[in-house]
C-alpha cells in the first residue's frame, strides 16, 4: 500500500500547485483537514478492537477503503475533487492504523517490541521508497526532468498505483494470521485506564505535532529553491532510504535504552533539521536535509509506538493507539494552516522554524516526563 500510496500522495502539492494554481494556504488546509478526518476514525477502530478481540479485518477494511480512493484523483479537475479523494484516503488510515500497531504489539514479546515497530517501519518505508522511485521513473519517462508537474504525468502515476495498491489488500486478507491474546491483563475500560502517564505523554506529543505541518510543505519548501519535480521525487527516494535503514537498528536500541531518550535525541535533531530547512538557500542543501529528515522519523516514529505498549494494559492497547494517532492526527490541521498562514504571510522558511521552536520546547518538556512500564 505505501508503493501506491507513495507514488500519488508526493505529487498532489505539486498537482494542485502547479496544474489547478491552489493557494498554498488552501493546500495546507487540505493536508491538514485529512489527517484530522482520519484521527477522528483512529480511536474509535483501536476501540473497537479491543472489544471485539479482532484486528485483522479492521486493517483489512483500512486498507480496502485507501486502495478504492485512488481512482478519485485520475478524475480530478478542480481541488474540491482532490481534496475528496485525499480525505477518503485518510479516512481509510484511520480504520487501519490502530488496529494495525496493536496487532504488532501483540505479536511480540516486550524485550523485542522496539526492534519489531523497527522492522514494520523500514518495511513500511521500502514500501514508500519504491513507490517514489516508480513515481520518478513515470515522470523521467512522460515529461522529463524538467519543468513543473504535467497532469497527465499525474494521471498516468495515479493508474499505475492501482496495481500494488489492490494487491496490498488481497495479501493482508489472505496471509496474514490474527493474533489472539488468551489472557489479558485486567483494566477499566475506556480512557481512564490508560493512566496518568500515557495523558502527560499524549499531551507532549501534542504539542510537538504543533510544529510539525504535513510535509507537502516540505515538497513546497524544494520547489520553492527551484528544485525540479524529478529532483524532489529524487530527495524523497534519498528520505525513505534512510528512514528504512535507521529504523530496525534505532528500534533494537531502544531496547537496550530508555525508549525516552531515543525519542528525545529525536525532537532535538527534529528542532535542529526545520532551523536548517527554514534558513537553506540552495536547492542541493535540501538533499542533506531531506536525509536528516528520514534519520530524525527512523529513530523516533516507531519507538514512539513501542513506547505507548510499555506504558498501557494489554487490554487497551487497541484504544491507546487509537488515541495517540488521533492526537497526531488531529494536530496535523492547526499546524498545517499555521505553517501555510507562515508561508504566505511571512516567508517560505517562516513554518519551520515555528516547527523548530515547538520541537525544542517539547523535548526539553519530554526530559522531564516519567514513564511508567505494564510489562
Amino acid at each position: 500500500m505505501d508503493i501506491s500510496s507513495e507514488m500519488v500522495l508526493n505529487l498532489i502539492p505539486l498537482f494542485l500547485a502547479n496544474v489547478l494554481g491552489v493557494r498554498t494556504t488552501v493546500i495546507g488546509l487540505i493536508e491538514g483537514v485529512a489527517e484530522s478526518t482520519a484521527s477522528i476514525l483512529r480511536v474509535f477502530s483501536g476501540f473497537v478492537s479491543d472489544r471485539v478481540g479482532s484486528r485483522k479485518w479492521m486493517a483489512v477494511l483500512g486498507y480496502a477503503i485507501s486502495a478504492a480512493s485512488k481512482p478519485v484523483f485520475y478524475f480530478a479537475a478542480a481541488w474540491g475533487t482532490v481534496a475528496g479523494g485525499r480525505w477518503a484516503d485518510r479516512v481509510g488510515k484511520g480504520v487501519r492504523t490502530a488496529p494495525r500497531d496493536a496487532l504488532v504489539a501483540d505479536s511480540i514479546d516486550p524485550p523485542r517490541r522496539g526492534l519489531a515497530f523497527g522492522v514494520h517501519r523500514a518495511a513500511d518505508t521500502a514500501g514508500a521508497m519504491l513507490g517514489v522511485l516508480g513515481a520518478l521513473v513515470a515522470v523521467w519517462i512522460t515529461q522529463g526532468s524538467a519543468g513543473p508537474l504535467q497532469a497527465h504525468t499525474f494521471r498516468l502515476i495515479v493508474l499505475v498505483s492501482l496495481v500494488p495498491a489492490i494487491l496490498a489488500v488481497i495479501a493482508l486478507a489472505v496471509g496474514s494470521r490474527e493474533v489472539r491474546i488468551v489472557q489479558q491483563e485486567r483494566a477499566r475500560p475506556g480512557f481512564r485506564g490508560l493512566g496518568k502517564p500515557f495523558g502527560l505523554f499524549l499531551l507532549l506529543v501534542a504539542f510537538f505535532e504543533l510544529g510539525n505541518s504535513a510535509d507537502a510543505f516540505l515538497v513546497l519548501r524544494a520547489r520553492s529553491l527551484g528544485e525540479s519535480v524529478v529532483g524532489i521525487l529524487g530527495m524523497l527516494v534519498v528520505f525513505n532510504l534512510v528512514y528504512t535503514l535507521i529504523s530496525a537498528p534505532a528500534g533494537a536500541l531502544s531496547d537496550r535504552v530508555p525508549r525516552k531518550a531515543v525519542i528525545v535525541a529525536g525532537w532535538f535533531a527534529y528542532a535542529l533539521i526545520y532551523l536548517g530547512i527554514g534558513a537553506v538557500g540552495r536547492s542541493w542543501a535540501m538533499w542533506l536535509w531531506y536525509a536528516a529528515y528520514g534519520a530524525y522519523y527512523g529513530a523516533a516514529y516507531g519507538t514512539a509506538r513501542a513506547l505507548v505498549a510499555d506504558i498501557v494494559p494489554v487490554a487497551l492497547r487497541g484504544t491507546a493507539y487509537g488515541a495517540y494517532s488521533t492526537v497526531v492526527g488531529a494536530m496535523n490541521l492547526p499546524a498545517s494552516v499555521i505553517a501555510g498562514l507562515l508561508w504566505d504571510r511571512f516567508s517560505p522558511g517562516a513554518p519551520f522554524f515555528f516547527g523548530a521552536a515547538v520541537a525544542l520546547v517539547a523535548a526539553v518538556g519530554l526530559l522531564a516526563w516519567s514513564p511508567r512500564t505494564k510489562d
